[in-house]
């Protein structure tokens, strides 16, 4: 039978309410570090957590295989590249947001309609599409679909901007999608019914970084009975606006 600790620990006298316990620890040991660490070693995680070394180990083991820890040449434990890449996604959209969400509320209070900014994630080989900012439509009958969903990466209007303007490998080798995706960049947009949800319409145009490189999609999404040709122009001159800026 497992001792039972003197002290509670840290992350159990901080639970997350309905939270899973060993994710409380967990995290527990990135909160560990504080100003001017460089790097921590067992005693000094199982002194500030107040958990067992061996359960220290354990989590460690685990925060070390998702490169939120990375250990050293010395054994001692310093944060790993997985926190960089999360900090640059974070100080991006909160850049970014002072920039996309004014287009998109300008769009979506143009056309009534659900305007989004999508953008590639990449998962290991491949990617999903990530609605980063999204601006709900006024009317009572639209799609719920929130930010931060994960949505796919091969149906929707979004999707198929973000393979026609992205790397020319990834792009679908057959005769009939070859032709779709060439009259989307010959267009410069891509505008579909049914695509995705056979109840939805959507028309996206590509946002470009500075140097041509694609770096969004942004997306009108409306129900079918109220798609409109005429929101095409609106849609492409958000995109403009924020290509070059993002």
């Amino acid at each position: 039978m497992p001792r039972k600790a003197q002290n509670e620990s840290v992350p159990d006298l901080n639970a997350a309410p309905g939270g899973a316990a060993a994710v409380d620890r967990a995290l527990s040991l990135l909160s560990a570090f504080q100003p001017g660490d460089e790097a921590l070693s067992l005693a000094q995680f199982a002194e500030r957590t107040q958990l067992y070394k061996s359960t220290v180990l354990r989590l460690l083991a685990s925060l070390e295989h998702a490169r939120l820890i990375r250990r050293q040449d010395d054994g001692r434990y310093a944060l790993g590249l997985e926190i960089a890449r999360l900090h640059g996604l974070y100080a991006a959209s909160q850049s970014l947001d002072r920039l996309v969400l004014p287009v998109l509320r300008t769009l979506a209070a143009a056309t009534g309609e659900s305007a989004a900014y999508h953008v590639r994630q990449d998962q290991g080989d491949s990617w999903v599409r990530l609605c980063q900012f999204r601006v709900d439509s006024s009317h009572v009958v639209r799609d719920h679909v929130r930010a931060g969903d994960l949505l796919p990466n091969d149906r929707g209007a979004g999707a198929r901007v973000l393979i026609a303007f992205g790397p020319e490998a990834e792009r679908p080798r057959g005769a009939k999608e070859r032709k779709l995706y060439d009259a989307i960049r010959a267009q410069g947009y891509c505008a579909l019914v049914g695509d995705r949800t056979a109840e939805l319409a959507g028309i996206s145009a590509p946002v470009f970084h500075a140097d041509g490189r694609l770096a969004a999609a942004v997306t009108l999404t409306m129900p079918t009975h109220r798609y409109d040709e005429g929101y095409v122009g609106p849609v492409r001159a958000a995109a403009k606006e924020l290509s070059g800026q993002v």
